[in-house]
């Protein structure tokens, strides 16, 4: 249970009834579900009616990113959400990575990746990249960036580097506020919370 209320709907002036509108309709399109709890943090957020809408524009910059491949943003937010633990973030980032194609054996076995051959080495390499970024503090070795360069542009690895920090950022924020998840996932498998993960590999030959 949250550990604080969130602005309801009855509550929230004509602008924040507006972004709830919208964002519900957006999740709603991302998942194909729309729980009551959808929106529980940008009701949050609502409490700062300013901060909301910087948020909004943050989330709205982001939705409209297409340099990087879906596929590897979904399963970069998807793991950086495993590591933060976050029930929410994992609940509906599982739901909407089903929806853009990933198995559920592929979901159960995202938290060890690198022993996987369900995943492509690019795929490892984004995963190993998420794993460094979500550390306490940042770990991310050359000979990793040196590997992702081979692979993605100078636009395409910053756009993997800021889709990883928000999701730390969102799953930070909702975990510290007692955020669960919405049921994005109800009846369906989801992928597996992370332990405290250890240091990021130099390269793919190593383990995350």
């Amino acid at each position: 249970m949250a550990r604080i209320a969130g602005v309801s709907g009855r509550e929230a002036g004509p602008l924040v009834k507006l972004a709830y509108v919208f964002t519900r309709r957006q999740l709603a399109r991302l998942t194909g579900r729309e729980p009551e709890r959808m929106i529980e943090p940008l009701e949050m957020y609502a409490h700062v009616p300013a901060l909301l809408r910087g948020y909004g524009r943050l989330e709205q910059a982001t939705a409209k990113l297409h340099r990087l491949d879906e596929r590897l943003k979904v399963l970069a937010e998807l793991k950086a959400a495993t590591l933060t633990q976050c029930e929410y973030c994992i609940d509906m980032g599982s739901q909407i990575a089903r929806r853009s194609g990933l198995s559920d054996e592929q979901l159960l076995v995202l938290s060890s990746h690198r022993e996987s051959a369900l995943f492509t080495e690019v795929e490892k390499l984004v995963l190993d990249y998420a794993v460094g970024m979500s550390r306490t503090p940042v770990e991310v070795p050359d000979a990793l960036f040196a590997e992702l360069r081979k692979h993605l542009d100078d636009a395409q690895l910053v756009e993997l580097t800021h889709v990883i920090a928000l999701e730390n950022m969102r799953g930070r924020f909702a975990l510290a506020l007692g955020i669960g998840a919405a049921g994005f996932s109800q009846g369906m498998v989801c992928a597996l919370p992370a332990t405290t993960p250890r240091s990021a590999p130099a390269s793919a030959d190593q383990e995350d």
